[in-house]
Formats: structure tokens, C-alpha cells, sequence
């Protein structure tokens, strides 16, 4: 009896959803969602399919906004509201220029300190090549606006055509402040102009954080430490404050979503009932990936998944077949090679860290490289997939 020969692998599906409002019951409306899909589609789920709901929609349905005056309230009542240093921003309309307005409206004076020559995420204020060309070295030097425009005038993003420098400042003089701009990299440097800092990175936020408690710093805050509480009634974030907010009108932040788990527990369970199959279930927000052309790190995101059922935790565990192929069984061709590659597959260790045959394979967190597909295939504007369900992923070149 022959065999049945799979012929496709692992595939990703962008599911349309309804608008999502605040209060809508999200576990619900995915769970339908994807079954209606499957049923126009003519498709079935399978057991360790994977249902990804953007992070988007999660927050948008637990109403996770608040205005900039709380922040505002926020950072004045933890600062002082005096002369604030913050440090280490990304260069984003969408994901800093709301923050940075509720934060200026928060303090008298902002002395504004830029990482150069690109924000934590790859966003350049100028090329490494200027640098060199200025004999400027980024590990050592301090340059205020002045130098900074004299050495490299006006640096417009590549994509956006906006130029930050201007447009922070701008931004901080018109919500009452008054700002100081300087380029530097060393966190303690901002301890040259106040001892109460508000730092802004995302990824090296508790390394910064400890190297200005060290330094004396007198009050040290991250993103994460300002709404991670109410303010009058307020969203906020208890595990990450403002970290991974976006812009939702001129005036108000939609927050990173909280009460994840009990979301994909929900949707996992209600998908289990309709189809007895056990789907993975993530919530994903920005990809791990880089952008070649513009030197952008996607991730501005604290974590690409905050909450993920249990069976996505790990790394992927595979061998590679170009190794296989290459050298244990270098002398095969045709069926032979099939069936010595696919036997190798299917009596593989649990754990191949350390083995060359697995040298070469990605060696990420399932969630960061499945939250990275997921973005992808959904994307940022209006493709209107805020669901993405991946089939197959789990498989390899034995499963038939």
C-alpha cells in the first residue's frame, strides 16, 4: 500500500475578524472566526495548529487606554515635576511622540538625551559613515544640538521623511516645557544635567536603570514604572507600564494588553469543544526581525507575546537535512536518502543543543519566531487580518 506523501508544509493564514470595540467578547469572536474561515476555505484545524491574535485587538477589547494628562499626572507626581533627563527614546510618532507629549506635560523642564547614531531599534539620526568622516566616536562623545547640527545638519528618516531632532523639540515647547537636546551614549552622562531620569529604552532598560542607581541618580523610572497603575480610572500595565503603547488619537494611548492568559486559555478551550482538536493559542504584538534597508529592529514591543498557551514554550528542537544529506548519508539518492532522513527525523533526541546535526537551525524562542510570522503575515495597516492561524508548523519531513 502506498504511502500518502504530504506536499506542503507549514502554512499561514491571515483571518478576517469584525471591528473590534471595547467590551466586545474577543474569546467569541476569534473562536467563530476561525471556524467560520475554515468552513468558506474548506480547511480543518489540526492538533497543534497555532491561533494568533494581535495584540492590537486584545487591549482595544479590555478598553487599556488613558489620556495624556495621566501620564502627565503620573510622571509629575513620581518626578517632582521639575527638570526631568530622559534618556535613550526610539525616534516613532506612533510609539514615543504621544508618550513624550504626556511626559513634557508632566515637567517644567525636559533635557531630552538621543542615543546616536540610531534610537535602540535602528532608527538613524545619522549614518555610521558621518560619524567616521566627523571623527566622532558614539562610545565617548557628548554633542549638543549646536554640534550636532554643525557636524551633521538636518537628517530626515529614510521612510518617514521626518526629521526627530526637530520634531521631539517642537513637541516638548508646545505642550509648556522647556528642552535641552543632547547626543550621547553612556547613561551616567545625563547625571551632568539632573538627577531624576525618565529612560526610555525597551530591551536594556534594567542594565540603564542600574547603571544611574549606581551613579547616584536620585530618581530612576523606565517606561515601565509610569502607568503601571490607575490613574482617575486610567489603563495601565502593571507588568509594563508604557512599554509597548501605541497612539490611538492625539490626546490618548492605547496601553500593551494585561489579563492575557486567561484570553488564550478561553479560546483554546472553546476551540477544543467545537473541533476536539488542542490549538495553540498566542497573543503577538511587533516581530523580532531586522529590515535590511533601513537598519530597523521591528521589536518595539517589550516581549513579541505576552501571554501563550503551554505547548509554544521552548525552542525549536529540529535536525538539519542539508547536514543529514551532506554527510551521514552522503553515498544515498532517490527513496533511500527519503526513508534514512525521515527515520533519522522521527528517532531524533528530545534535546539536540550541542549536536552539529542540528548546527545551522534557529536557535529562537518558539513564541518570538511564530509572533514574527504572525506580524508578517497580518501586517500594520489595513489588510484587516488581525488573526492569524498557522497550520503545520509543529510538522516536519516525516509527517505524512
Amino acid at each position: 500500500m502506498k504511502t500518502h506523501e504530504r506536499k506542503v508544509g507549514t502554512v499561514s493564514r491571515g483571518i478576517r475578524c469584525p471591528i473590534i470595540r471595547q467590551g466586545d467578547n474577543l474569546a467569541e469572536i476569534v473562536t467563530s472566526s476561525v471556524l467560520e474561515a475554515a468552513e468558506e476555505e474548506g480547511f480543518q484545524l489540526r492538533d497543534r495548529d497555532v491561533v494568533s491574535v494581535t495584540e492590537s485587538i486584545v487591549a482595544r477589547a479590555g478598553g487599556n487606554y488613558a489620556p495624556v494628562s495621566a501620564i502627565a499626572a503620573d510622571v509629575t507626581a513620581k518626578t517632582g515635576g521639575g527638570t526631568v533627563g530622559v534618556i535613550f527614546p526610539i525616534l516613532s510618532r506612533n510609539r514615543f511622540a504621544i508618550c513624550l507629549r504626556g511626559i513634557a506635560m508632566g515637567c517644567k523642564k525636559i533635557v531630552l538625551m538621543l542615543s546616536y547614531p540610531s534610537d535602540e531599534v535602528g532608527n538613524e539620526l545619522v549614518s555610521i559613515d558621518k560619524l567616521d568622516e566627523a571623527g566622532v566616536n558614539p562610545y565617548s562623545d557628548v554633542l549638543t544640538l549646536e554640534r550636532y547640527r554643525e557636524l551633521f545638519g538636518v537628517n530626515k528618516h529614510e521612510f518617514t521623511g521626518v526629521d526627530y531632532v526637530q520634531y521631539y523639540g517642537d513637541l516638548i515647547r508646545e505642550c509648556g516645557a522647556e528642552v535641552e537636546i543632547v547626543f550621547a551614549n553612556r547613561p551616567k552622562t545625563i547625571l551632568n544635567y539632573t538627577d531624576t531620569v525618565i529612560t526610555c529604552d525597551i530591551h536594556t532598560r534594567a542594565r540603564t536603570k542600574r547603571i544611574l542607581r549606581d551613579a547616584g541618580a536620585r530618581v530612576v523610572l523606565g517606561l515601565d514604572d509610569i502607568l503601571n497603575a490607575p490613574i482617575d480610572g486610567s489603563g495601565y500595565n502593571e507588568r509594563f507600564g508604557l512599554l509597548g503603547s501605541n497612539k490611538a488619537t492625539e490626546e490618548q494611548v492605547k496601553l500593551f494588553p494585561r489579563d492575557c492568559q486567561g484570553l488564550v486559555l478561553d479560546i483554546q478551550d472553546r476551540l477544543l469543544k467545537a473541533t476536539g482538536k488542542h490549538v495553540e493559542v498566542m497573543i503577538y504584538g511587533d516581530g523580532a526581525f531586522k529590515d535590511p534597508k533601513g537598519k530597523i529592529w521591528e521589536l518595539a514591543d517589550p516581549v513579541v507575546s505576552p501571554a501563550f498557551t503551554d505547548g509554544l514554550i521552548g525552542t525549536p528542537n529540529e535536525l538539519k537535512i542539508k547536514y543529514l544529506a551532506d554527510n551521514d548519508f552522503a553515498s544515498l539518492s532517490g527513496a533511500e536518502l527519503r526513508k534514512a532522513i525521515s527515520d533519522s527525523i522521527k528517532t531524533k533526541d528530545a534535546d539536540l543543543k550541542g549536536q552539529m546535526a542540528s548546527e545551522g537551525t534557529t536557535p529562537r524562542q518558539l513564541t518570538d519566531l511564530i509572533g514574527s510570522l504572525c506580524d508578517l503575515t497580518s501586517g500594520s495597516g489595513d489588510k484587516g487580518t488581525p488573526i492569524v492561524l498557522v497550520q503545520g508548523y509543529f510538522d516536519n519531513y516525516s509527517t505524512e
